[in-house]
C-alpha cells in the first residue's frame, strides 16, 4: 500500500518530466540538483516503480513515468485548487518577452510555465527589445526577457543566441543582385543588426517584407518570398541557413537575458521555471 505521496517530490518529478534536464529542473526549483535527484528517489521509492531513465546524455521517462505524469498533474493542480479555495491571494505575474526570443517556441515554454503553477494568472506582452524595456522601467511589468542591448548591461544571461541568414530550400540569391529580406518593423534590433552587417559588407539588400511578428516573418521566408536574419533556435522548420553559400556577412550571437524584480516567493518561483525552460530550449 501507497502512503502519501510528499507534493515537492511530486513537482520536482513533474519539472524533470518538463525540462528534461535535472539541472535546469533545480534551477527551476531554485535548490540544487543532487536535491532534485533525491526527490525523485523517494518518490520512486514510495511507488515502487522508477519513473526516469537516466544517463550521461539523456533523461526521458520510463514506461511508468509516462503513466504516472498526467496524475502528478492532476495532483498539483488539486493542490493549487484547494489553496484557492481557502482564500489564497490571487497572484498575476506580467511579463514582457521579446519576439526574437521566444518566436514560435512560446507556446511550449508557458505550457511549461503553466504546468508549474496553474493557479497563476500570467500577463504576458509580446514586442520588441527595447519597447519591452522601457516598459519595465516605467512598472508596467515584473520582469522581461529580452535580447541584450548594446545600451544595457546587466540582467540574468539565459542563453546565447546564434543568428544566421535562413530561407526555404527554394530559395536563390544571385550574387550581386539586392538580397530580399523579410524583417520585423524598423524598430527590431536584429533587423539593424543585419542591415548593418549587409552594408559594412558592401552587399546591396531590398526589404521585400516586413512582419508584425516572428510568426509572419517565418511565414514569408517558408513561402520562399526572402531570407531572414533569426536565431537558429526559432528558425521554421524546413529552413536552411544560406549565408556561407550565399556570401553573406556572419552575424554575431545574440545574449538573451531577464530583468527581473520580482521577490514573492511564488512570483520568483514561476519565474524560475520560465527561466529553466528558456535554457533547456537552447540548442
Amino acid at each position: 500500500m501507497i502512503t502519501a505521496l510528499d507534493l515537492d517530490a511530486v513537482h520536482a518529478f513533474v519539472l524533470i518530466a518538463d525540462l528534461n534536464s535535472f539541472t535546469r529542473a533545480a534551477e527551476a526549483s531554485g535548490t540544487t540538483q543532487s536535491a532534485i535527484s533525491l526527490k525523485l528517489k523517494r518518490l520512486e521509492q514510495r511507488l515502487g516503480r522508477r519513473l526516469v531513465e537516466r544517463n550521461p546524455r539523456l533523461v526521458r521517462l520510463s514506461a511508468d513515468g509516462t503513466r504516472f505524469l498526467e496524475r502528478a498533474r492532476d495532483l498539483i493542480t488539486a493542490h493549487e485548487r484547494a489553496l484557492g479555495d481557502l482564500g489564497q491571494a490571487a497572484a498575476r505575474l506580467a511579463i514582457g518577452i521579446s519576439d526574437h526570443a521566444a518566436g514560435p517556441e512560446l507556446a511550449e515554454l508557458l505550457g511549461r510555465v503553466g504546468a508549474h503553477d496553474p493557479a497563476l494568472c500570467y500577463d504576458v506582452r509580446v514586442g520588441f527589445s527595447r519597447d519591452l524595456l522601457d516598459m519595465f522601467d516605467r512598472g508596467e511589468t515584473d520582469a522581461v526577457i529580452v535580447r541584450r542591448e548594446a545600451d544595457r548591461r546587466g540582467g540574468e544571461v539565459l542563453l546565447q543566441d546564434r543568428l544566421g541568414w535562413f530561407a526555404a530550400p527554394t530559395f536563390r540569391h544571385r550574387k550581386g543582385e539586392p538580397l530580399r529580406l523579410a524583417n520585423l518593423a524598423a524598430s527590431c534590433g536584429v533587423r539593424g543588426i543585419a542591415t548593418r552587417a549587409l552594408d559594412a559588407a558592401g552587399v546591396p539588400w531590398t526589404e521585400t517584407f516586413v512582419g508584425g511578428g516572428i510568426a509572419a516573418v517565418a511565414a514569408a521566408v517558408t513561402a520562399g518570398l526572402a531570407a531572414a536574419p533569426l536565431a537558429a533556435r526559432i528558425a521554421p522548420v524546413g529552413a536552411v541557413e544560406i549565408g556561407a553559400a550565399a556570401g553573406l556577412p556572419k552575424l554575431p550571437r545574440s545574449t538573451v537575458v531577464l530583468h527581473s524584480r520580482v521577490s514573492e516567493p511564488r512570483l520568483s518561483s514561476a519565474l524560475r521555471t520560465l527561466a529553466a525552460a528558456f535554457r533547456a530550449a537552447q540548442r
